[in-house]
């Protein structure tokens, strides 16, 4: 009788490390979980992206406000008629003081 209880007890202490050290325990769940929480994060970042690209495609599509924001802050155009003036702000050197 003790063969066989010592037996079981060797069995149940097995499977209870297999439950939570072996392929598919608690352990590698927890850390799916983690990588699953990860990418659900990056997803919603990555859709959150992508409607602002959209929203950005239709207004270039859709209206000349757009692109003409672009032209000036990208390439520096200007208008017919309107004067470009472009300040420069220089630091001048310290003075070393005698």
């Amino acid at each position: 009788m003790k063969w066989i209880n010592s037996g079981l007890l060797v069995l149940i202490c097995i499977a209870l490390y297999l439950l939570w050290m072996g392929n598919g325990g608690r352990v590698e769940l927890q850390e799916k979980q983690l990588i699953l929480a990860e990418k659900t994060e990056e997803i919603t970042q990555l859709k959150k992206r992508n409607q602002q690209l959209q929203a950005e495609v239709n207004s270039l599509k859709n209206g000349l406000d757009a692109i003409e924001e672009r032209a000036r802050t990208e390439l520096g155009m200007i208008k017919e008629g309107e004067t470009f003036i472009q300040i420069i702000n220089e630091e001048l050197p310290k003075r070393k003081k005698p």
